[in-house]
């Protein structure tokens, strides 16, 4: 479990990135997609727009266990995030988080029975920092 201030320092390297290639395990084989996070804080997980009929939800049945990878070359700044995965299609965190990105994948709007939302639980973070990491 990290503390609040370890969440804030990993909150301030992905915040502006925005979008993790996330990492799943497929039948034995490795498979990255990129997603874009949707919060404005970060408390250890981190939140992004599904849709229930998609192949992730099939595969993440079978093994939760997810690395979400963010990269900023311009700065050179690298974080891995690994943790388990819970879907939610709870109404309220779905307003929450809902905006014009999310719109954009779901047509029939934030009420669609597809829309879910994927919650990343974090129990490992790496940060590398060209300011601060020699390489």
């Amino acid at each position: 479990m990290m503390t609040r201030e370890q969440a804030q320092e990993i909150w301030d390297y992905i915040k502006p990135i925005k979008v993790a290639m996330v990492t799943s395990h497929d039948h034995g084989q490795l498979r990255a997609r990129p997603m874009r996070h949707e919060q404005e804080d970060f408390d250890g997980v981190l939140w992004f727009f599904t849709s229930k009929a998609s192949d992730k939800v099939a595969e993440l049945a079978e093994d939760a266990r997810v690395c979400a990878t963010y990269a900023d070359t311009s700065s050179g700044t690298y974080v891995s995030l690994s943790g388990a995965v819970r879907f939610t299609d709870d109404s309220a965190l779905i307003d929450k988080f809902w905006n014009a990105e999310a719109a954009a994948w779901f047509p029939d709007g934030k009420d669609d029975p597809n829309v879910a939302l994927m919650g990343i639980y974090v129990e490992q973070a790496e940060v590398w920092d060209s300011k601060s990491n020699a390489w």
